[in-house]
């Protein structure tokens, strides 16, 4: 019998806790380290996720969800430069403020299941980055270049401030404003 209070959500919930507590929380997690949390044995987790594969999957899907909440909220009633600069803002500042978690939107969908979740959400998150971009007049057979090339740029940032790879000490924001320039300049010159 599953103990009580114990679901699916409320594993995946515990994961995402374990996740959130440390940058490389996602690395890291493990059945034993969510069964502990939760008070059970490890095989007990079983009854609520297939693997541990399984629940890196299910932390995925609220990451990406969050993410994509994050990414809408900036950007709503935003266009062109301005909301590219939001986006890139508020991916930036998920990473920073849930590095653990932000290292979960980067699992790709494995199988049906959870695997069909992640997709749905990675897809959702992409598409406000589609939306962002379209705002721009860019035409629909660069979009998929455009995309590429902000979530490259972005997460290459973000990923590395967040792991401390930038070790002079020159202001780290107005070196990301830089990046949104040339962000912002290089979708323009995609677009022609």
């Amino acid at each position: 019998m599953p103990r009580a209070g114990l679901s699916r959500d409320a594993v995946v919930d515990l994961a995402v806790r374990l996740v959130d507590e440390t940058p490389d929380g996602f690395a890291r997690l493990s059945l034993a380290a969510v069964a502990s949390a939760a008070g059970v044995a490890v095989p007990s987790l079983y009854k609520h996720v297939d693997s541990l594969a399984d629940l890196r999957q299910g932390v995925a899907v609220v990451a990406l969800r969050e993410l994509a909440r994050r990414s809408a909220g900036a950007t709503v009633g935003r266009a062109g430069a301005d909301a590219i600069r939001a986006l890139g803002h508020a991916v930036r500042g998920f990473a920073l403020e849930h590095p653990g978690l932000y290292a979960a939107t980067q699992v790709a969908p494995d199988g049906e299941g959870a695997g069909a979740a992640v997709r749905l959400a990675a897809a959702d998150a992409v598409g406000i980055i589609a939306a962002v971009l379209r705002g721009t007049g860019l035409p629909d057979d660069r979009l998929i270049d455009a995309i590429r090339v902000v979530r490259s740029a972005v997460h290459g940032f973000a990923v590395l401030e967040s792991g401390g790879g930038f070790g002079l000490p020159d202001d780290l924001d107005r070196s990301f404003e830089t990046l949104l320039d040339v962000l912002v300049a290089g979708v323009a010159v995609v677009g022609r």
